[in-house]
């Protein structure tokens, strides 16, 4: 009876996976021979309802969102829809997390956000998100399992990052969840 009280305690820490609201994501993915590991998961929700899940992957895991936001190493965010959100209030919320944390570069960083803006689509339940940011390349953008894109340079990456781990996150909860707290 003992070995399986030990075992029950050990089975979290064997995960293979991060699981918040029903999402699972894998605790690691590959980019371009480099290894991802999950940093941590939250839930973005507005007025009360959940719209995604997001897990952020970082080479070296950290709860310093500063530290993620200057790095010069790949970073990504894995968003999977929890409900149908169109395009333009998926935009502004992304456009709202950009002006609150890049107020002073946004004349630089907005013909870059708006080509984003542009090829974001309407997303239903169970639909996803990727941005992985490569140092010296900038964001690279899927959705749906599509290329939608990279928007260059590494501010922009930075930039929308700051999203989700500025100092004015669109959303607390998630920030936190996304550091590992």
């Amino acid at each position: 009876m003992r070995h399986l009280a030990l075992l029950a305690l050990l089975l979290p820490t064997l995960s293979l996976a991060g699981e918040l609201k029903g999402v699972t994501l894998p605790d690691q993915v590959d980019v371009s021979g480099k290894s991802l590991t999950l940093n941590g998961m939250g839930v973005r929700t507005k007025l009360l309802f959940s719209v995604y899940v997001a897990g952020l992957y970082l080479e070296h895991p950290t709860k310093d969102a500063a530290a993620i936001l200057n790095a010069k190493e790949t970073r990504r965010v894995h968003m999977k829809m929890v409900r149908d959100v169109d395009h333009a209030k998926l935009g502004e919320s992304i456009r709202e997390g950009f002006k609150e944390n890049n107020e002073a570069n946004m004349p630089a960083l907005a013909p870059r956000l708006a080509r984003l803006m542009a090829g974001l689509p309407d997303v239903v339940k169970g639909d996803e998100i990727v941005i992985t940011c490569i140092p010296g390349t900038g964001a690279q953008v899927s959705v749906k399992g599509k290329d939608a894109g990279t928007l260059e340079g590494d501010d922009f990456s930075a930039a929308l990052l700051a999203v989700w781990l500025g100092s004015h996150p669109v959303d607390g909860g998630l920030k936190d969840g996304l550091l590992g707290r």
